[in-house]
């Protein structure tokens, strides 16, 4: 069960670094594209679903003992990831007047595709417990 935690916690390490760098490379080309407005667009996008990630990580590597409890831990978490990705995107609405919405879409959707790859990527391990 070692083994699988620490798979899981470098999986998950790979996936924040990959989604960071995808919502820089968004971000710099909405900023040739489009402007300021676009690249932080981009980059607010792409923040909200890296720190969903980022939460929903933590609570996906709770070291459990039985397939339910890492299944309970693995739905809390894309919850918890839902949730944070919702209300950062509800606050960037609200407070950023300059919000260029097709760049913001561009940013999230480059770091949850990203998200997408490396839960596919923990489906196929094949780890020993």
């Amino acid at each position: 069960m070692k083994a699988l935690v620490e798979t899981t916690a470098s999986i998950f390490s790979k996936m924040l670094r990959l989604q960071v760098i995808a919502t820089a490379v968004v971000a710099i080309i909405a900023l040739v594209l489009s402007g300021s407005s676009a690249a932080i667009s981009a980059a607010i996008g792409g923040a909200a679903v890296i720190i969903g990630a980022f939460f929903a990580a933590k609570i996906a590597q709770k070291n459990k003992k039985n397939a339910t409890a890492v299944l309970i831990n693995l739905l809390k978490a894309e919850a918890v990831k839902v949730v944070v990705i919702i209300t950062l995107l509800f606050i960037t609405f609200k407070i950023y007047e300059q919000l260029v919405p097709f760049a913001l879409i561009a940013g999230l959707a480059a770091a949850a595709l990203i998200s997408g790859a490396a839960m596919s990527k923990l489906n196929k391990t094949d780890i020993e417990i």
